[in-house]
């Protein structure tokens, strides 16, 4: 019987921390997994689940608001300004405003009133959409356009930590 060996130089990296600095799409992409993880905690919850629920529809709403802010203010500017891709941009941002929009309204609602549940689902659905061309269209061409995604990263990291967000 042979045994394997075991390669040493294939350490496996450490978890990033919040003062462990990471490139503006890695902090970004990790966010969009932590967020669909959210949606997902939050569709497995049964119908009664209301206190549960509202308290996850929140946390999510407060993720994708500091989410988003940081970048329209830090990653978007940079991009435009790099990639020169007008549209590509200013559709992530009224992807944005459609987002805000149902956070709204979802903040300023109950669990247990109507269409609590059908919002949160279609926020679901809008964030995937727009994940998915940033993830697939704007991340590549600002990696291809050689910005600091170092320095944005960091960037991103402290607004996103700066970020208050008005009670419920």
């Amino acid at each position: 019987m042979r045994t394997t060996s075991h390669s040493h130089s294939k350490l496996p990296k450490p978890i990033p921390t919040a003062t462990e600095p990471q490139d503006a799409i890695t902090l970004l992409t990790e966010d969009h997994e932590h967020v669909k993880s959210l949606f997902e905690q939050y569709e497995e919850l049964g119908d009664r689940a209301h206190v549960s629920k509202h308290k996850l529809a929140l946390q999510i709403c407060e993720e994708l608001t500091k989410h988003a802010t940081a970048e329209e203010e830090i990653f978007y500017p940079a991009v435009r300004k790099a990639t020169k891709d007008e549209d590509m941009v200013d559709e992530a941002v009224v992807e944005h405003a459609s987002a805000k929009d149902l956070i709204a309204q979802i903040i300023s609602m109950e669990p247990t009133e109507d269409l609590f549940d059908a919002k949160v689902k279609v926020l679901g659905e809008l964030i995937d959409h727009h994940v998915k061309e940033e993830e697939e269209e704007m991340f590549p061409k600002a990696r291809k356009a050689k910005l600091d995604l170092m320095a944005l990263g960091e960037a991103i990291a402290i607004r996103k930590e700066q970020i208050e967000l008005p009670p419920a």
